[in-house]
């Protein structure tokens, strides 16, 4: 017979439902997955990559001939176009980091921060995070007295971002077709780069100390405005390379198409895929073209896009020479 007194230890609690046990699981499994994410940046990328490597191996096999038939159509004076285009993108975007560093208080030549940044757009060529924190720390390395700190280059690649993810939006149009996307999304996409853009405006004027200092390229128009042509004219680079590979190979494409497929990249870089982005972005974004041509369209742009950065960081190594005296001993000029 049962005990009617109370325990006392007062009630037992109550058991959890299982509603809160499995939200309890998945937090737990986002945090730990997280936490892996910030330990072991650089495993977490390759293992990712690999995974989507063999998934796209698995996907092509049946197609190998036809990926390499239009891997070997591309012509190679479209092929140097490209490569062109690529230089000519980095250059852009690191004037445009030259700019942000410049009104954050950093007084670091335009030729040191390039030779930073060509030997952070290699990076770029394993994670874009790898690829900024390598840009960071060449530039603090290679001028450390005219550079600003760390947290101040972190802030003061935002403005780029913002801008960049604002081309997003109002282009994002040009995923209706590809991925289904109902006509009333690119409008909230548009709604919300609008209120990060005037949100970012606002906090640069009205913290001016630490961290927020990188912000200091949007407190006026003028940097603001010098902002947005640069990163129009790199995007606008990228855009007709995109256009120019994908139509040597036979990919009945518009420029609307590439657009689509340089917003696609955007998003999927997000994800730790490393050199496997070029090949499914074009599969996801253009497959209906042709999963073997679009694949081939994707590799040769990665491609193009290695080449066009091992030009630019060997510039950066043989103007570093140029600049360093002959005879042992002598100190470097900056």
């Amino acid at each position: 017979m049962r005990d009617p007194r109370p325990s006392p230890d007062g009630p037992s609690p109550a058991a959890p439902s299982p509603p809160a046990v499995a939200r309890a699981a998945v937090a737990g499994w986002i945090s730990r997955a997280r936490r892996v994410l910030r330990e072991h940046p650089m495993a977490v990328t390759v293992v990712c990559s690999l995974i989507v490597a063999a998934a796209l191996v698995l996907g092509l096999w049946g197609k190998r001939d036809d990926f390499g038939a239009a891997l070997g159509d591309a012509p190679w004076w479209i092929l140097g176009l490209a490569v062109a285009l690529q230089v000519i993108w980095l250059i852009a975007r690191s004037e445009a980091w030259h700019v942000c560093v410049g009104a954050a208080g950093g007084s670091v030549t335009r030729r040191r921060l390039y030779r930073a940044s060509s030997v952070g757009y290699l990076g770029n060529l394993f994670n874009p995070q790898f690829g900024l924190g390598v840009r960071i720390a060449a530039l603090r390395r290679s001028a450390p007295a005219e550079s600003p700190a760390v947290s101040v280059l972190i802030a003061a690649e935002l403005p780029i971002l913002v801008i960049e993810g604002a081309l997003v939006a109002l282009t994002s149009f040009t995923l209706i077709g590809p991925l289904g996307l109902d006509w009333w999304v690119p409008l909230i996409f548009v709604t919300v780069a609008a209120g990060v853009i005037a949100g970012l405006t606002r906090l640069a004027r009205g913290r001016r100390e630490g961290f927020w200092t990188g912000l200091a390229v949007m407190r006026g128009l003028r940097g603001r405005s010098r902002i947005i042509a640069l990163v129009i004219f790199a995007v606008s680079a990228q855009v007709v390379r995109n256009w120019l590979v994908l139509k040597g190979i036979g990919v009945d494409v518009s420029v609307l198409d590439s657009v689509a497929l340089l917003i696609g990249a955007a998003v999927i870089g997000l994800l730790p895929i490393g050199p496997t982005l070029g090949v499914a972005t074009a599969v996801v974004i253009l497959g209906a073209n042709g999963v073997a041509l679009t694949a081939a369209a994707g590799a040769l742009l990665t491609a193009t896009g290695a080449v066009g950065a091992l030009c630019f960081a060997t510039w950066a190594l043989l103007d570093r020479m140029r600049r360093s005296p002959g005879p042992l001993g002598t100190p470097l000029v900056p």
